[in-house]
């Protein structure tokens, strides 16, 4: 029986390169986003159409105990557990942190790094009855070295890249693998905010001289979904050398 794999904030950019990735295996799926509810079941029904797996698509915010607790009861009625979670649900924010509203601040932590702690406490109890599982949080190089107008974000990554290391040694003894991908710059809707100037700028800035593509995140994500039991409690950086 092949795995079933929860991927938070699916529906565009990384996280729906990630679900067509494991698609692509014969995966079972449960894909969430908190507001593109046509974006996400348009990916659903190209799932099911392309590779005909069983995928769930639940809209509601991974920063929200209450929800992530219903999904977790829908999932065990569903598919009986999960065998991986990908943590990749995020917001950003870009500002001075002297002007952001505690509600901003409080946004960001939620749905960044309370949603890890959230998904991974219900998924656990199902992998350690099994003696296997995998939990990979999608990072941020800014989680690393942080990022001037980005501090609550960068605080959000830094938090989720200790968690990581934290679980990684917790769960290690059931067999379970924690680990994160540190992204630098990717090509997704989160990143058009900038210029076309601004983005060959950034660009330039890269030892590889382009951003990095969803389909490489995902590609690695699969990686460490499917293989290495021995690598645990690692932020692996993927950002073309940049930081």
């Amino acid at each position: 029986m092949k795995p079933i794999a929860l991927i938070t904030g699916a529906s565009r950019g990384i996280g729906k390169a990630i679900a067509i990735r494991f698609a692509q295996e014969g995966y079972s799926l449960i894909i969430n986003c908190s507001k593109s509810t046509d974006s996400l079941l348009a990916l659903k029904t190209e799932l099911e159409e392309n590779y005909h797996i069983p995928v769930l698509a639940s809209v509601g915010n991974v920063g929200d105990y209450t929800y992530v607790e219903q999904l977790f009861n829908e999932i065990k009625s569903e598919f009986g557990g999960i065998d991986i979670v990908v943590n990749n649900a995020g917001i950003s924010h870009i500002g001075l942190l002297s002007d952001m509203t505690t509600e901003e601040w409080n946004s960001i932590i939620n749905t960044n790094l309370s949603s890890v702690f959230y998904t991974s406490k219900f998924a656990i109890p199902h992998m350690v009855s099994k003696q296997q599982g995998k939990i990979i949080n999608i990072s941020s190089v800014w989680g690393n070295v942080g990022a001037s107008c980005e501090v609550a974000y960068s605080a959000s990554k830094g938090g989720m890249n200790s968690l990581t290391k934290a679980l990684a040694k917790e769960l290690a003894p059931s067999n379970i693998q924690v680990n994160a991908i540190a992204c630098g710059c990717i090509d997704t809707e989160m990143n058009q905010c900038f210029s076309e100037e601004e983005r060959l700028e950034l660009a330039n800035e890269i030892p590889a001289g382009r951003f990095g593509k969803p389909e490489e995140v995902a590609e690695l994500v699969f990686s460490l979904a499917s293989e290495h039991a021995y690598l645990t409690g690692q932020i692996i950086t993927l950002d073309g050398g940049w930081c």
